[in-house]
């Protein structure tokens, strides 16, 4: 974030300007993208993003969204992209869409291949981590030490079992969970 904040500063935009969004540009569905398009975003206002990847890393997205602000009248400046930042003068910005079209298509095919990178580097660090024995996500529930004898209660009609997720100390979830295991 500190990057992007410091690239976007560097362009005299103000922080309170700036909106952010944590979320990976894997999809468009970021609570953040979609406020900037559907509540903040005018005609005639200019979007300036660092890099292409902020939009979507997906090829066929990022001509989606390009497409929309374009339809919107909205101007799209990527710092990254020094043709978009220039200013053309009037009847010549057909220049700067084919120029554009070719980079988008061009970075579009790399961010997409990024993506792809990603996934296979974190399926390669899954399967390396199943070879070495590491348990991968959230830990199994464990019995507590007094489950045997509440079991026996609840099972016998003397507790409810609200009251022997209480002394197990329990969840309803991983109570009902622990029984069936």
């Amino acid at each position: 974030m500190d990057r992007q904040y410091i690239a976007l500063a560097e362009q005299g935009i103000e922080e309170r300007n700036i909106i952010v969004d944590k979320e990976s540009g894997k999809d468009l569905e970021r609570k953040g993208y979609q406020l900037l398009k559907s509540g903040l975003l005018r005609r005639g206002d200019t979007l300036i993003i660092k890099s292409l990847d902020r939009l979507s890393r997906n090829k066929g997205d990022i001509k989606k969204e390009l497409e929309y602000f374009k339809s919107e009248g909205i101007r799209l400046k990527v710092l990254d992209l020094p043709t978009t930042m220039m200013d053309l003068p009037e009847g010549q910005e057909w220049v700067f869409e084919m120029v554009n079209n070719i980079l988008i298509e061009v970075l579009g095919t790399i961010a997409k291949q990024e993506r792809a990178s990603i996934k296979q580097r974190q399926a390669e660090g899954i399967a390396a981590a199943k070879v070495k024995g590491v348990e991968l996500g959230r830990p199994k529930a464990q019995k507590p030490p007094n489950w045997e004898e509440v079991i026996g209660q609840w099972k016998a009609g003397e507790i409810t079992a609200t009251k022997a997720m209480e002394l197990t100390g329990t969840k309803r979830t991983t109570f009902y969970k622990l029984l069936g295991a």
